[in-house]
């Protein structure tokens, strides 16, 4: 009997990336491994977008762009190369306008990328509309998203088959143009059998030649069977990855869903030694980066609150950043109720990390004391329509905190071009005003700014046996960690530097993991100045001050950016005044309740 050939896509270089190194892998350091994944006969990689455009600017000092050139010149002109796309967001955690929107497609196009993922997180069609119409317009191949997860018990009225089917049907009925489709389900919770319905329904409703295919992470233990069950449903595809970053809040692995297909009618007609030659040359390749725990376990609670795998380990690298990832728990639990009244949208970036601050903010302040003004955007409208109406109680606390109306109409209407700004930036600062450059702005803003002025920090975590050196040249890779002493039998100690600060790190003989700042000297009290005073919403980093000591603020008035948790927002002055201390520099780590301002 003839087997099915199941067509998968690599993910290691870009989701196995950002789900176990929070994106933060230098591009010199994995080209070996890629070379290695062609010649084992693997010809469909993930290779760029979501997390892995940013974070090359943000944390590597490199160009994304200059990481996909490579790509391509590494696999030759036959692989298909493939990125990811969050819909009018693009490959920014912000809404993009139409004309960035269009130059995000032409310039993945131009840095030899095959396909675009193209995904929004409310499955609001409309915000797949304009940009899938370019993707398909500078001759890329769009896969078409719908976006899967598993709603909190006592939950429903979507994410369900019946609803992904409506959103099928509406993507059909839109005339999107698309080659695939995929059901990409980024917290890795939907039950297998809601899969494999929601394939069978899928590949009733399609022509006999659409191709459809299926994502998911084995953060929740469930990825073979999930792939499984939509194979049986009827997809086409499905996405995998290889040790060191499979499992976990990753893929499931290559020779895993190898190993579940025997004796089945599908196969991926693959050759074992071949992969294990591929898994072995990346293994080399990531030997000196430090892995999360987090990120090779399984996690059975993200069932009852889904956090993707993608966005799971860049949070706890936070939290570990600020001495918070003891509240780690507390926050997946307030994480349910939060997606609950929340409107449904699909926990993958930026919904997932609305959810996520949200969370921390009701476990850290009170339940609904603050709202983070992204979630609220969310559930005012302002990033599209959610699966279901928010709860209305929220919505208001919303409208008032925030000082915004309910939006009904399209995102994109009130976005204005970001090409005229970002060019306008450019030429402020001297730099060369082309179409690379203009996309770095518009997506990136002030760190891409930073990139491009030669002011990017490095920012990758690797085991060292001394705290690394600080790192500031933009575009070039920073210099290689050196090797690690052969390691004796029993407990064995690391110093890794993150955010410029040491950290000493114990494993046991068990494996067991324990992380703990090193002590830093007792800097002299700063003198106490009377006044109002500013504190840290969040936990985070000071990325750019607005203001200065003397400065005149009106009410209301954004005084610093801070990134948190993937986001970058503002922390508004809470009185009218004049700034009379700044007790935080650009690039500094804050916890919550930091003083950042003093004004009189």
């Amino acid at each position: 009997m003839s087997k099915k050939v199941i067509q998968f896509m690599d993910t290691s270089f870009r989701d196995g990336f950002q789900s176990v190194f929070g994106a933060r892998v230098f591009t010199d350091d994995f080209m070996p491994a890629v070379k290695a994944s062609v010649d084992a006969g693997i010809t469909n990689i993930e290779a760029g977008g979501g997390a892995r455009f940013q974070s090359l600017f943000f944390y590597c000092g490199e160009s994304a762009f200059d990481m996909m050139d490579r790509f391509r010149k590494e696999v030759g002109p036959s692989v298909a190369l493939q990125t990811l796309a969050r819909g009018i967001n693009v490959v920014a955690l912000s809404q993009c306008p139409r004309d960035i929107i269009d130059l995000h497609a032409k310039m993945f196009k131009k840095h030899g990328m095959t396909t675009i993922r193209n995904f929004d997180a409310l499955n609001d069609v409309r915000n797949l509309e304009y940009s899938g119409e370019r993707i398909a317009h500078h001759g890329l191949n769009h896969q078409i998203v719908i976006s899967m997860m598993e709603l909190p018990p006592g939950c429903s009225g979507a994410h369900d088959p019946e609803f992904y089917m409506n959103r099928l049907k509406q993507i059909l009925d839109a005339k999107i143009p698309f080659h695939s489709i995929c059901f990409k389900d980024a917290s890795g919770t939907s039950n297998p059998r809601k899969v494999y319905e929601t394939l069978k329904a899928a590949r009733k409703i399609v022509s006999d030649d659409t191709i459809l295919w299926f994502h998911t992470h084995d953060t929740a233990g469930l990825g073979i069977s999930q792939n499984m069950a939509a194979v049986e449903g009827g997809a086409d595809g499905i996405d995998l990855a290889k040790s060191p970053v499979s499992g976990g809040t990753c893929q499931p692995d290559i020779l895993s869903m190898m190993h579940a297909m025997k004796g089945t009618e599908y196969t991926l007609n693959l050759d074992y030694e071949k992969i294990i030659l591929a898994m072995n040359a990346f293994e080399e390749a990531m030997k000196d980066y430090f892995f999360p725990p987090e990120a090779k376990m399984v996690s059975p609670l993200v069932t009852l609150s889904p956090m993707p795998g993608g966005a799971l380990t860049a949070n706890t690298m936070m939290m570990r950043d600020t001495g918070t990832l003891h509240l780690y728990p507390q926050v997946i639990k307030e994480m349910s109720e939060v997606v609950a009244r929340g409107g449904f949208g699909t926990s993958v970036t930026p919904v997932s990390q609305f959810y996520f601050q949200q969370a921390y903010l009701n476990a850290t302040q009170g339940k609904w004391k603050k709202i983070n003004p992204q979630y609220g955007n969310m559930v005012l409208g302002y990033f599209g329509r959610t699966p279901v109406p928010p709860d209305p109680e929220i919505v208001k606390i919303a409208s008032e905190q925030l000082g915004k109306p309910v939006f009904t109409d399209d995102p994109l209407d009130i976005l204005e071009p970001g090409i005229p700004k970002a060019t306008k930036i450019l030429e402020e600062n001297k730099l060369p005003v082309n179409d690379e450059n203009i996309f770095i702005i518009a997506s990136c803003e002030q760190k891409g700014l930073d990139y491009l002025l030669g002011k990017a920090v490095t920012n990758v975590r690797k085991i060292t046996d001394a705290p690394a050196p600080d790192k500031k040249a933009a575009g070039k890779k920073a210099a290689p960690a050196p090797a690690a002493a052969p390691v004796a039998i029993g407990p064995r100690n690391y110093t890794i530097t993150v955010n410029n600060r040491p950290y000493n790190v114990s494993v046991s003989e068990a494996g067991g993991i324990q992380a703990a700042p090193v002590a830093a000297p007792t800097a002299p009290a700063a003198p106490a100045v009377a006044g109002t005073d500013v504190e840290a919403p969040t936990p985070g980093n000071i990325v750019k001050i607005l203001v200065e000591v003397g400065t005149l603020v009106a009410k209301d008035q954004p005084l610093v950016v801070m990134e948190a948790m993937k986001m970058e927002s503002e922390v508004k002055s809470p009185c009218a005044g004049k700034i009379l201390a700044i007790h935080v520099s650009s690039g500094d780590t804050v916890q919550s309740s930091d003083l950042l301002f003093t004004i009189g």
